[in-house]
C-alpha cells in the first residue's frame, strides 16, 4: 500500500495520504506505475461515457484531453518539452544535459508540446467507440510501463540529482517482471488476442527510445522518461484508430 501510494503521489496530483519519500520509495513503487495507468485510464473512460450522450464527439475528446493533463499536472508533456529542447538544442551530451536542467521552454518544446496535445486530440476525437476504453487505458498503462525497462537497463545520465538518478538502474529484476506482467495482464484483458499491437509498439519505441538515449547522453533522465510516455500514449491512440 505505501508504494502504491508513493506511485500515485509521484505520478497524479490526486488528493491520496502524503508519504514521505524514502531514498528507495521511487524505485520500489515503480513496479505499481501501470496501476497508476490503469486508474487514469478508467477516469478518462467514464468521462467519455458520460459526457457522450450529451456533447458532440470532438467536445467530448477535448474535454477527456483536459482531464488527462490536468490528473498528472502536465508532468509527463514537461518532460517532453524539455526533451525535445535538449535534444533537438544540444549538439554534444554536455550541451543536451544543460538544456534539458533549464526550466525555460524554447521553440522545440513548444513545438513538441503543441504537436502532442493536437495528436492526442485528434485521435481521441475519431477512436471508435467500442474501442474507446480499450485503447485509452491501454494507452496510459504502456505509456507508464515503458519507465520500467528504461530505467532498468539504463543508468542514470547525471549521477548526482535529477529523476533519473532516483530511478535508474535501481530497479529490480523482480519489480521490472511484476510491473511488466501486470502491464500485459491487462492489455490483454481489454485486447484479448489484438492486445499484441499495442504491446508491441509500445516495446519499441521503448528500445529506440532508449538506444537513442544512450547514443545521445549515455543514459536517461526524468524527462527522458516523460518523452517516451508521450511517444508511447500517442502510438497506442494510433493503433486504434489504424483502417477505420
Amino acid at each position: 500500500m505505501e508504494e502504491l501510494l508513493v506511485a500515485f503521489q509521484f505520478l497524479t496530483r490526486l488528493p491520496v495520504p502524503r508519504i514521505g519519500f524514502q531514498p528507495d520509495s521511487l524505485s520500489r513503487s515503480a513496479k505499481l506505475f501501470p496501476v497508476v495507468g490503469l486508474v487514469i485510464g478508467l477516469g478518462a473512460s467514464l468521462l467519455q461515457h458520460i459526457l457522450t450522450p450529451h456533447l458532440n464527439h470532438t467536445l467530448v475528446a477535448l474535454l477527456v484531453l483536459t482531464f488527462l493533463v490536468l490528473i498528472t499536472g502536465g508532468f509527463h508533456e514537461d518532460g517532453l518539452a524539455d526533451a525535445a529542447d535538449g535534444f533537438g538544442g544540444g549538439w554534444n551530451r554536455e550541451q543536451v544535459l544543460t538544456i534539458l536542467r533549464d526550466s525555460r521552454i524554447g521553440s522545440f518544446g513548444t513545438l513538441a508540446l503543441v504537436l502532442s496535445l493536437l495528436a492526442r486530440f485528434l485521435l481521441l476525437s475519431i477512436l471508435p467507440m467500442d474501442r474507446f476504453t480499450a485503447f485509452v487505458v491501454s494507452a496510459h498503462v504502456l505509456c507508464r510501463w515503458t519507465t520500467l525497462p528504461l530505467s532498468y537497463f539504463l543508468r542514470p545520465a547525471r549521477e548526482s540529482d535529477g529523476q533519473g538518478a532516483r530511478i535508474a538502474q535501481k530497479i529490480s529484476f523482480t519489480s521490472l517482471i511484476v510491473g511488466s506482467l501486470l502491464s500485459f495482464a491487462i492489455v490483454f484483458y481489454l485486447m484479448r488476442t489484438a492486445f499484441w499491437i499495442p504491446t508491441m509498439v509500445a516495446v519499441v519505441i521503448t528500445i529506440a527510445s532508449g538506444i537513442y538515449y544512450f547514443r545521445r547522453i549515455g543514459g536517461v533522465t526524468g524527462d527522458c522518461f516523460g518523452a517516451t510516455n508521450q511517444l508511447t500514449e500517442i502510438a497506442v491512440y494510433c493503433c486504434g484508430v489504424w483502417n477505420v
